[in-house]
């Protein structure tokens, strides 16, 4: 369970003051992932790319002090462990959320997401473990290819969130624009930066992981 720290004991003390309150404490970054990396190690190990890129983006995040700690309500949490949300398609043809633990092993990782999803499917029931991670939000609509996507600013739901649409290709590479959408108290710009570029990096390494 997430522990309740005092702001002001905290390394995001000045920003809880500056953007708790503010009303739209949200930002949001765009970037252009390289992913050609990932639909080898998907075409070749035959994986699915959402899941390899769902372990890229936790794998970027837990180096990152930032992402343990989250806003909810008034209060700040400290969190111990890192999980990433998918959106899933349940047999119905209605949507669940599913949330799959970080774990460093790509093959847990891959384990997990296929148990937690195919749970998903078949009940038709989310499968929720933001009690005890801290959960990092991503939506694919791999329907159309999207350059960009602004979420909503709830006031509820204040973890970071990613969004994508279809990868594209460029020349001999493929490409995927992602938005990265986060509270201003959780992290600052240089954070979200830090992420993305470890976001790129994480994804150049799959293949080593997987050798």
């Amino acid at each position: 369970m997430p522990k309740e720290i005092d702001p002001k004991d905290s390394s995001r003390a000045t920003a809880y003051k500056l953007w708790m309150k503010a009303p739209n404490p949200m930002v949001t970054f765009f970037k252009t992932l390289d992913v050609t990396n990932l639909l080898t190690v998907s075409w070749k190990k035959n994986l699915k790319f959402n899941m390899l890129l769902c372990y890229c983006i936790a794998k970027a995040a837990v180096g990152i002090e930032e992402f343990y700690t989250l806003p909810v309500g008034e209060k700040l949490l400290q969190y111990d462990t890192v999980a990433v949300s998918v959106i899933v398609s349940n047999k119905l043809g209605e949507i669940n959320y599913c949330d799959i633990p970080y774990a460093a092993d790509l093959d847990l990782f891959n384990h997990n997401y296929l148990e937690n999803t195919s749970w998903v499917i078949e009940n038709c029931d989310n499968k929720d473990l933001s009690d005890n991670n801290m959960v990092i939000g991503t939506s694919a609509v791999i329907e159309t290819e999207l350059d960009g996507v602004i979420g909503m600013n709830s006031g509820i739901f204040n973890n970071p969130f990613i969004s994508w649409g279809r990868y594209r290709k460029k020349d001999l590479r493929y490409e995927l624009p992602i938005s990265f959408q986060f509270h201003h108290t959780q992290m600052d710009g240089s954070h979200a930066g830090s992420f993305l570029e470890n976001l790129q990096k994480e994804i150049n390494k799959v293949l080593s992981v997987t050798n």
